[in-house]
């Protein structure tokens, strides 16, 4: 259930139409994210920067999507793991099979599969990580640079997912329900 009011793109005014503007040349369209973010303009601004800036990193479209589901999965958030599903299928390199096993922070790649059990970690330990899980996974090849990317996306997706929860936003993709054990 909505507990906020989202900004109508339609009937936005000031600040909030300019960055929903923005948004929808950025993404091709508004998402309803995008419109309860409007609420705030700083929020949407700032969420639109980290986004765009991540997507011009090492790390690849597919993986990025990986990185979100499974943290939306642990977060329990239906709307970031229903969005990133759908668009981890649109990158044409992730099949059903694939998606199934990011939810559970696991790939069949074994460099994604070093990417996404760094990233489990990570959220699981709060940011706490021993030095042998990052030794681990630098010995699977994970760089420096993903690495410092893995962090970035787990904040940019528990953000996401904690405002989508705390807000209520109606999902507009197709439900993806986290499953009962995550967490």
């Amino acid at each position: 259930m909505t507990r906020f009011v989202p900004v109508e793109p339609a009937t936005a005014t000031g600040k909030a139409a300019d960055v929903l503007a923005e948004t929808r040349k950025a993404l091709g369209g508004t998402p309803n994210m995008t419109t309860m973010m409007a609420i705030s303009p700083a929020v949407l601004k700032g969420w639109l920067a980290l986004n765009g800036a991540l997507a011009h990193g090492v790390l690849n479209s597919a993986v990025r999507e990986q990185l979100a589901i499974a943290t939306s999965e642990y977060n329990r958030c239906e709307y970031c793991l229903s969005a990133h599903t759908f668009l981890g299928a649109r990158v044409g390199r992730l099949d059903d099979a694939e998606l199934e096993l990011a939810r559970d922070a696991r790939s069949s790649d074994p460099h994604t599969a070093a990417l996404l059990t760094l990233s489990d970690a990570i959220v699981r330990g709060r940011g706490i990580v021993a030095d042998a899980v990052i030794q681990k996974a630098r010995d699977a090849g994970v760089t420096d640079a993903e690495i410092a990317e893995v962090v970035a996306h787990i904040a940019l997706n528990t953000f996401t997912n904690y405002f989508n929860l705390v807000t209520g936003v109606e999902n507009d993709y197709a439900p993806v329900v986290p499953h009962s054990h995550a967490g």
